[in-house]
């Protein structure tokens, strides 16, 4: 098995979406080690994007809620396919920066990425 990414191929039908953004909203038990993206705000967080996507009118672009992503120390997080970008999101304000920077720029909003990599 290899490390990359699985890519679009050619003999792939074309993307239903152009960006689907999956927020973490696991919810753990209250003192859990780990913590959880839920407990510290993502539900509202997700609520917030979902409204303001569609607001903004970012084309082609869908936001759910996702079970466990396995960043609970990390979080509240989120993550955005097909570029596989992670952010960090702890406020209304990020949530904007994401949206403004990242769909409808095209860029990345840098200092709200989690770091790459994964544990083997």
């Amino acid at each position: 098995m290899t490390n990359e990414p699985e890519q679009h191929s050619a003999i792939d039908p074309a993307l239903y979406f152009d960006a689907h953004i999956f927020v973490c909203c696991n919810r753990r038990p209250d003192g859990h080690k780990r913590g959880s993206c839920a407990a510290r705000g993502s539900e509202a967080l997700r609520d917030y994007m979902k409204a303001r996507v569609k607001e903004a009118g970012v084309p082609h672009a869908r936001v759910n809620m996702a079970g466990c992503l396995d960043r609970c120390e990390d979080g509240p997080c989120l993550v955005i396919y097909p570029a596989g970008t992670w952010y960090k999101i702890e406020t209304r304000e990020d949530v904007d920066r994401i949206i403004a920077e990242h769909l409808l720029k095209g860029g990345r909003a840098e200092d709200l990425r989690l770091p790459d990599g994964r544990s083997a």
